[in-house]
């Protein structure tokens, strides 16, 4: 089997300040499907601060009451994410996990075993930064670069990452008419992995660079990641099921 990690971000997850259920359905089915195809599959998903939003608005400018969202919001999105695996007669489960698991072997070593057993017995595991406890990717990294990390210390083959963001461009698309896709990349440069943090959303903490950050690290570990819509998974499906890169970007050396 090959295993994969998808990462979705808080964007897709949300539209107008509740949880966008038709995309989170998307999601799930895509997993159904990718499992049907003896692909493993580890979701990395966002979305507990702004799940929590939507069940107490509290100012997300102060850390701590964004703490308190995520910790609000975290079962709540696991709950949505039961509901829908359900339909299918699949079993998800919660994986919180810290920066610093990454840190030592012993724990990388206990955090991969546990997602080991949970693949094994064909249940999805969902893994989420410990927001309540873990300011810097509160602040910073919207899980892009927790995905890269457990793409690589948990032995899965790729990255997905389902965005706003549908591709890397030339140049920002937001700002030039002419932008254009880069449907491959290998390398990625100094200034790129530098560049100012630029999230599209209220609640989105990373943006193109941190992306970049960790097709970076994948690459550099002989691993893969590829970017693609997390509104449209016509992409993703293309690459995944059928072997066809009709769009989207993938980072390999």
């Amino acid at each position: 089997m090959k295993r994969v990690v998808i990462k979705v971000g808080s964007h897709v997850l949300t539209e107008n300040g509740t949880i966008a259920k038709t995309r989170m359905l998307a999601l799930v089915e895509l997993i159904v499907e990718l499992k049907a195809h003896r692909y493993e599959v580890i979701l990395v998903s966002s979305g507990a601060v702004s799940a929590g939003y939507t069940q107490l608005p509290l100012d997300r400018s102060i850390v701590a009451n964004k703490q308190a969202l995520a910790a609000i919001g975290q079962p709540y999105l696991l709950k949505m994410y039961q509901e829908q695996f359900s339909i299918f007669n699949l079993l998800c489960s919660q994986v919180l996990l810290s920066a610093d698991v990454f840190d030592s072997k012993k724990h990388r070593d206990h955090a991969k075993n546990a997602i080991d057993t949970l693949l094994k017995n064909n249940v999805v595991p969902i893994i989420n930064e410990n927001d309540t406890v873990s300011i810097e990717e509160l602040v910073f990294g919207d899980n892009d670069r927790l995905s890269a990390h457990v793409t690589h210390y948990f032995d899965a083959s790729l990255l997905v990452i389902l965005s706003d963001i549908d591709a890397f461009y030339d140049k920002d698309p937001n700002k030039y008419k002419d932008a254009k896709p880069r449907s491959f990349v290998n390398t990625i440069h100094n200034d790129e992995l530098n560049a100012a943090h630029t999230p599209n959303n209220t609640f989105a903490t990373g943006g193109i660079v941190t992306k970049l950050q960790s097709a970076d690290f994948l690459m550099n570990h002989g691993r893969e990641m590829f970017l693609a819509s997390g509104f449209d998974l016509s992409n993703v499906k293309s690459f995944l099921l059928d072997g066809e890169h009709k769009g989207g970007t993938l980072f390999k050396v």
